[in-house]
């Protein structure tokens, strides 16, 4: 990632992270109005729930949760899977310790500032790699995609939701002209069309949903 980018994506979410989680989960009437005319009321909690449920309850393996966020989703879920081993990774240092405050009794958590583009993990070492609301923020979205699938052992999980472009003028007016200036989402945005491309030539199996702007998925390697 260029520094100018990554200071650029640092930035926005310093300046939001009192709002980052409000918005996400439509506590207030703001941010319930702001989802309902710009996001076609998609409700950002349920997909959060429907990608969670992707992980069995009994997961004990090793999980790649990129970004983490805040953990405002994956709190209660990561607090639940005491038998896994739970690596959680973001770029933003904020975001990182907002996570940490929220999972600081998790001895099976551990966090670490870094950049998707560029993980610094061998080959084939997670069982889940989870990416929630990541890749429209992401710079280079090849990069990361390869870097998710190359970390991903063969038989996993990649399970991610993110926005595509094409879906609603009125979502993607908003993604250009204000979301992308501000920082907070990074193009090119792929098309559905696209996605599905590249998801097929990665993985063995892919499970696939659209929500609105959102698209949310299961693959196996």
């Amino acid at each position: 990632m260029s520094k100018r980018k990554s200071d650029k994506i640092s930035d926005a979410y310093r300046a939001s992270k009192n709002i980052y989680d409000d918005v996400l989960t439509q506590d207030s009437l703001l941010s319930k109005a702001y989802i309902r005319f710009f996001w076609s009321g998609t409700d950002d909690n349920e997909i959060a729930r429907r990608v969670l449920s992707y992980i069995p309850s009994d997961f004990s393996g090793e999980l790649l949760d990129v970004p983490v966020g805040t953990a405002v989703f994956t709190e209660n879920k990561w607090q639940a899977l005491s038998c896994a081993k739970i690596t959680c990774l973001d770029y933003s240092v904020d975001m990182l310790n907002q996570a940490k405050a929220r999972l600081c009794d998790c001895n099976h958590v551990t966090f670490v500032q870094g950049d998707v583009g560029n993980l610094q993990y061998k080959n084939e070492i997670f069982d889940i790699v989870m990416s929630m609301n990541g890749f429209h923020a992401f710079p280079d979205k090849r990069k990361a995609f390869r870097e998710t699938e190359r970390v991903l052992k063969k038989g996993g999980t990649f399970i991610a939701c993110f926005y595509i472009k094409g879906k609603s003028k009125r979502t993607d007016w908003l993604v250009r002209n204000i979301l992308s200036k501000k920082g907070w989402f990074t193009p090119p945005f792929p098309t559905e069309e696209q996605l599905l491309r590249i998801l097929h030539k990665l993985y063995a199996e892919v499970e696939y949903h659209v929500d609105g702007s959102i698209v949310y998925f299961k693959c196996k390697k």
